[in-house]
């Protein structure tokens, strides 16, 4: 496997906060681009003090202490070189447009019409450097529908029709687990990024890639035909079963609850021989996919009668490793953080920091494997600032004393 990381020789400037923005950031890093992380003086990026904080005294959720690192910060900034630049000054704006010329991507996530006011807007930075690959994350797109309307995640799968379609039929919305928006967006936006960096490498142009977490949230949205079910009367939210592929769903055991999808003519089968029920496929009411949708919550309660009688385990035994039928335990997060297999894969990482003895965390991993170059987010989060000298001194050619007035001036 060769040294080189596929992104080598890809700079990139990063004015991201909170998540959606940052996560991007912190993916292509990870492919090996140099990511240069901008933020402000004397504060940095929100979520440095997001609870909890990581020092000396170990893990905690109290008042964050001038020597420790909020664990968020560990996860999301690896892989980043951090410098502060007071974009709302004159000497900023300058010191940034110098960075932007020496950059292929920008990539930022500010809320709506931020970049404009600061002067580092796509058409700004276009004129100082043409070839740029600028992308922009935004909740709601630019213009938004709901401009005076804060992006948040909840709020962007409340707009999407996710959450109404999360939960069971009986119950309410239901937020999704994870910040599914937050996470999702950044995800097409790297898409973009490298699709505009491929088109850059055959025509030398760049361009503005734009992202809405609510486009791709709605699109996923668009996947399942909830137009047609609900004209049909099937219930917008189905708990954790799916109607339309029944037997497919969560079903509770003696001691947890496992996940099992049989709509498969030979899956049916062996699962209604399993439950003791085997002239079930040949009924013309249950044994093809359409007809026993009408049925479902009538197999449904079937299958869990008999998987109530059994543990979990005895459960998979029977169904995947003696007839082929999927199943598999619902894990917890603590099940799956602590999976060796996936730590060995690197899905999940141990957040690692040369500075801080007592980090007993997990951590993102970087789920893409190249079979000729490598990709892992390999390098610790960075103190806030603590790349300025490097970036300011050795990529922008300034003299110890203009860094000095810098500083002196609260530009960086």
């Amino acid at each position: 496997m060769s040294a080189t990381k596929p992104l080598e020789g890809i700079r990139v400037l990063d004015l991201t906060v909170a998540l959606a923005g940052p996560y991007g950031s912190l993916l292509l890093g990870g492919l090996g681009a140099e990511v240069i992380r901008v933020e402000t003086p004397g504060g940095g990026d929100i979520a440095r003090n997001n609870p909890p904080y990581v020092g000396a005294e170990g893990m905690h959720f109290g008042v964050r202490r001038d020597d420790e690192v909020s664990l968020t910060i560990l996860n999301r900034a690896r892989n980043k070189k951090s410098i502060t630049l007071d974009l709302k000054s004159e000497a900023g704006r300058k010191i940034f447009m110098a960075l932007a010329k020496e950059c292929d991507v920008l990539i930022e996530n500010m809320s709506e019409g931020s970049t404009a006011r600061l002067g580092v807007d796509y058409e700004s930075v276009r004129s100082a450097n043409p070839k740029i690959v600028y992308a922009s994350i935004k909740a709601f797109g630019e213009p938004s529908p709901y401009p005076r309307l804060k992006g948040m995640d909840i709020i962007v799968q409340a707009l999407s029709g996710i959450m109404d379609v999360t939960g069971f039929a009986d119950g309410p919305p239901t937020r999704s687990g994870l910040p599914m928006a937050d996470m999702i967006a950044p995800l097409y936006a790297v898409n973009g990024i490298l699709a505009a960096l491929i088109h850059r490498g055959r025509t030398g142009e760049g361009q503005l890639v734009q992202v809405s977490m609510l486009d791709c949230l709605a699109s996923l949205v668009a996947e399942e035909h909830f137009d047609v079910f609900l004209a049909h009367g099937y219930p917008k939210r189905s708990g954790n079963f799916q109607d339309r592929l029944v037997p497919f769903g969560v079903y509770g055991t003696s001691d947890g609850n496992v996940a099992m999808v049989a709509f498969q003519p030979d899956w049916f089968a062996n699962l209604m021989e399993a439950i003791g029920r085997p002239e079930m496929a040949r009924d013309p009411r249950y044994a093809t996919r359409g007809p026993r949708m009408k049925y479902a919550a009538e197999i449904n309660a079937m299958i869990e009668e008999w998987t109530r009688r059994h543990t979990t385990a005895e459960v998979i035994h029977e169904l995947q490793e003696k007839r082929g039928v999927p199943a598999a335990p619902v894990r917890s997060p603590l099940d799956v953080l602590k999976d060796p297999v996936l730590q060995e894969r690197g899905a999940v990482v141990k957040l690692n920091h040369p500075g801080l003895a007592n980090v007993d965390a997990m951590g993102m991993g970087l789920p893409i494997k190249l079979s000729k170059t490598p990709v892992q987010f390999d390098q610790p989060a960075q103190e806030l600032g603590a790349s300025n000298d490097e970036i300011y001194r050795d990529l922008l050619k300034l003299s110890a004393e203009q860094l000095q007035q810098l500083r002196d001036d609260g530009v960086i």
